[in-house]
């Protein structure tokens, strides 16, 4: 009989990578992901292709850039042929359980626009086996949950809001009106340990997804204060709002399109003091130490049920979180802070290479191929990602990328965003690429915007030196690099078949 191989596929919404290694590591307790590093291979350099939150879950479960799947913003339709995670997975006979959700817009071209389906951009994505529905704007199991536990309320959106103190104080990081064992967390924690249970004598497939520490800012106690603002780090900025709108154009819409007041409900003339963003960081953080302390639950139920050694375990996030960093808020903007995510892999029988760190770059879109090359399943050649198996192994492939690339597109077609209406951009050219090496970040425009250029052996990100005589060699060298990764990684769908007398033929893209 064949030895069991289960996938655990988790993705944490928003967490930042310097949470677990880099500047807010040391002020934020993750006790369970960090000893699981310690049994695992962590990928350093790893980095979202695209935000947001729909446009990057598509890339990470397609292997596809956004640049060929083109569902490029929360509620754009990912086209209903293009192979997944869940289609593919299936093709090797697992069931793929989604416990949570995969903010898929669907193809309006396969729905009737009266389904479901064509009012929500949260739908599962094609394939998928949706077990709990924990979408950001319905969570109707939840809610129900919570109606069922005796807690009121008249809007949904109030669930978020920090309880005032006795005395009618409002705080921003009062605790929620929920205790911590009926969190959005724990329930979803709760209901994928007691439905998985039972598929414990067969290969199984489940992707647990968990909405926080992504806002709206609110955690139950003792998640809500358990770290002081006054012993966080200030976010990383220059000198005023006025100087960061100064290194580009971009930066200005930029700024004025998300404020603190928009990742906390209750708040709306919030002011941006440090007092205030120094808060607001603290409750990300005990929302993050929440969502590791659900995970130590699983990966307990994994070892306690005897599956931990034959479940391929694989943690990351979908994007990253300014979190007050330049003064912004989220993730659409062209900093690492927003796309640099953590990556773990543990794979059963991988010993030699536990706590191993890979430094050489990754991209979201490698997650997908990986998982169907450890069990075994054909990667399609509509994928663009590469499976990590060979580095998970030790081995670094001698043809290894040495640059990441990602994408944002800040467009709207129905309401022109504030960067359209400032930039004067349209549509089709209202993206950007950015393109990180081991020493630079080149970030280029479709409009007719200048570039920008980091150097991190200078100041980094705090600099923008595209203007700069000393850079025009490695600018030009990053920009022939953009182009030339743009044209080899084109949709390969179809690229590398061939119909011929004998029939169809495929080559194997990688």
């Amino acid at each position: 009989m064949a030895k069991t191989r289960n996938v655990l596929f988790i993705i944490i919404d928003q967490l930042r990578a310097d949470s677990l290694n880099g500047a807010l590591a040391k002020h934020v307790d993750l006790p369970n992901m960090r000893a699981l590093m310690k049994d695992a291979v962590t990928f350093d350099r790893h980095f979202s292709v695209t935000n947001p939150c729909g446009p990057s879950r598509a890339s990470i479960l397609t292997g596809q850039y956004a640049m060929n799947h083109r569902s490029v913003r929360n509620g754009t339709p990912l086209r209903h042929d293009i192979p997944n995670l869940a289609t593919e997975i299936r093709k090797a006979g697992y069931l793929p359980m989604l416990f949570g959700y995969t903010d898929t817009s669907s193809d309006p071209r396969v729905h009737h626009a009266n389904d479901p389906a064509m009012k929500t951009y949260e739908y599962p994505m094609v394939g998928f086996h949706e077990i709990t529905e924990m979408r950001m704007e319905m969570s109707y199991p939840w809610q129900s949950l919570l109606m069922s536990e005796g807690y009121e309320f008249d809007n949904y959106w109030d669930i978020y809001k920090p309880q005032a103190d006795e005395d009618g104080t409002q705080r921003l990081n009062g605790p929620a009106i929920y205790a911590a064992e009926h969190s959005d967390t724990a329930f979803l924690t709760d209901s994928f340990l007691g439905k998985i249970r039972a598929y414990s004598s067969q290969n199984w497939f489940a992707h647990l997804t968990y909405i926080r520490p992504h806002p709206p800012l609110v955690a139950p106690a003792r998640y809500n204060d358990m770290y002081d603002p006054n012993d966080l780090p200030l976010p990383q900025r220059l000198a005023s709002m006025e100087a960061e709108e100064d290194l580009h154009p971009f930066f200005s819409p930029m700024l004025q399109s998300v404020n603190a007041a928009k990742f906390v409900e209750g708040f709306p003339d919030l002011e941006p003091t440090d007092e205030n963003i120094q808060t607001l960081r603290s409750v990300y953080l005990g929302l993050a130490t929440e969502v590791d302390h659900h995970i130590g639950r699983v990966i307990d139920y994994l070892k306690t049920s005897g599956q931990y050694d034959n479940t391929m375990l694989v943690i990351t996030a979908d994007h990253g979180e300014m979190l007050g960093d330049r003064y912004a808020w989220g993730k659409m903007t062209v900093y690492d802070a927003a796309y640099h995510t953590p990556l773990i892999i543990r794979l059963p029988d991988n010993i030699a290479n536990a706590g191993q760190v890979v430094t050489v770059p990754t991209e979201s879109i490698d997650v997908t191929p990986t998982i169907l090359d450890w069990i075994g399943q054909e990667i399609p050649n509509s994928m663009d990602g590469r499976s990590l198996l060979p580095l998970l192994l030790g081995e670094t492939p001698g043809d290894w990328r040495s640059y990441s690339f990602s994408e944002l597109d800040f467009s709207e077609p129905e309401n022109p965003t504030i960067w359209e209406r400032t930039l004067k951009t349209g549509p089709s050219d209202s993206c950007l690429g950015i393109l990180r090496d081991q020493r630079f970040t080149l970030v280029e425009f479709a409009a007719e915007l200048p570039p920008m250029f980091f150097d991190h052996n200078g100041k980094g990100e705090m600099e923008n030196v595209a203007h700069n005589p000393k850079y025009t060699a490695d600018l030009n060298r990053l920009t022939r690099a953009m182009l030339r990764h743009r044209m080899r990684n084109m949709d390969h769908t179809l690229s590398l078949d061939s119909i011929t007398s004998d029939g169809p033929k495929t080559r194997t893209r990688h």
